[in-house]
């Protein structure tokens, strides 16, 4: 593999205002219900009694945006019993439609839940890298239309040379399964995997 390609999410710049999922959408021509890019709310807090009155307390909330993580060991490639999920040379996880059987095996295996079933062409579809894009040398969709510049891509190495290695955001799952090819960088607040402190307070989006 010659290079593996990544995000970038600066959680301390992201507003939540799903821009980058709406460009997503609309660049790829997504039916209704299917949402290669999501945002997640994640809030959390605790209320204390001071004064014979209860107050908010370590109050936090941040926006998480996610999609395929074209992760450098794909468990749906290792999942699809007809190799329709395939890893690139550049390390963009992609899947052949034309063999695609729809059996779900990717979906329910990717911890992230990006492969989605799309019932308009009967076959599961997901984020591409917007690998069209990226080889007339443009970026990403999600990337040129966020306006805070919170989304980024590069190769792997030089996005965690630059910005770190962080990639387990709650409400995201811990990355030892998958090694997704993903860095976040944290606000002030950001907790990690497996944190029980906050809620996930828009489940019907995401």
């Amino acid at each position: 593999m010659t290079r593996q390609y990544a995000f970038h999410v600066d959680i301390s710049k992201c507003t939540g205002c799903k821009t980058c999922q709406v460009a997503c959408k609309d660049k790829n021509n997504l039916p209704s219900g299917i949402r290669w890019r999501r945002v997640f709310q994640y809030e959390g807090g605790e209320w204390i009694e001071k004064d014979g009155q209860m107050i908010p307390s370590n109050v936090f909330a941040y926006f998480v945006s996610s999609a395929c993580m074209h992760c450098e060991k794909p468990i749906c490639e290792q999942v699809c019993p007809t190799k329709a999920t395939y890893k690139r040379e550049d390390g963009i996880v992609l899947i052949d439609q034309d063999r695609c059987i729809g059996c779900r095996y990717c979906s329910w295996a990717c911890p992230y839940g990006a492969p989605q079933f799309n019932p308009e062409i009967n076959a599961m579809s997901k984020c591409t890298f917007c690998y069209d894009l990226i080889e007339k040398g443009e970026s990403p969709a999600c990337v040129d239309s966020c306006p805070f510049r919170a989304v980024d891509f590069g190769p792997l190495e030089e996005i965690r040379a630059k910005f770190g290695t962080f990639s387990s955001p709650a409400p995201l799952p811990k990355p030892d399964i998958t090694h997704p090819a993903i860095v976040y960088t944290p606000n002030g607040s950001t907790k990690s995997s497996g944190d029980v402190s906050g809620q996930l307070k828009n489940i019907e989006e995401v």
